[in-house]
């Protein structure tokens, strides 16, 4: 399989184990008509092992995708956006060098970041800062199952010799 085919297919492995992990698990938030899901894991597992990009492309699109097929499709453009830059940021910050503090601290401010999306997002679909704020605590729990997850996962898959062929772009 030639290095373009490879990027392709790992683009299109990542969307979909994104996706599939966002709508697996889906604990309701009540007054934010969103949920809360394991689909960081896997976005923050992509931007560590594969680089920004890949996060980038798995963490928006998955999501997004998993928030039409879950009924919450008024969330997508605004999820597609949010975990997008939650990816990218997480690899950018990783670059190439993993290590596991280094992965904590990229994650945790994937997590920040996801959570302020959420909170922005939030005041202009429900037009108030107070409900939106309601969602903090729960996107900040779901960062961090996900941070907890993800190092464990990523620090496994980094010693796989097949995983290691895929070189991450940034």
């Amino acid at each position: 399989m030639n290095n373009e085919t490879k990027k392709i297919v790992l683009n299109g492995l990542m969307i979909a184990l994104v996706c599939i992990a966002t709508m697996t698990i889906q604990i309701p938030m009540p007054g934010t008509n969103g949920y809360v899901n394991i689909g960081d894991s896997v976005i923050f597992i992509s931007s560590i092992l594969f680089g920004p990009v890949v996060g980038m492309i798995a963490g928006g699109i998955g999501s997004a995708l998993a928030d039409i097929l879950s009924g919450y499709a008024h969330w997508a453009i605004f999820t597609f956006i949010i975990k997008g830059l939650e990816g990218y940021v997480v690899g950018i910050v990783i670059r190439n060098h993993y290590t596991t503090i280094k992965s904590l601290f990229a994650t945790a401010l994937g997590t920040i970041t996801m959570a302020t999306g959420y909170f922005l997002a939030g005041i202009i679909l429900k037009g108030s800062i107070i409900i939106s704020a309601a969602s903090i605590p729960g996107n900040l729990i779901q960062g961090i199952v996900c941070m907890a997850i993800s190092i464990l996962l990523s620090h496994s898959l980094a010693k796989v010799k097949y995983v290691k062929t895929f070189k991450a772009h940034s």
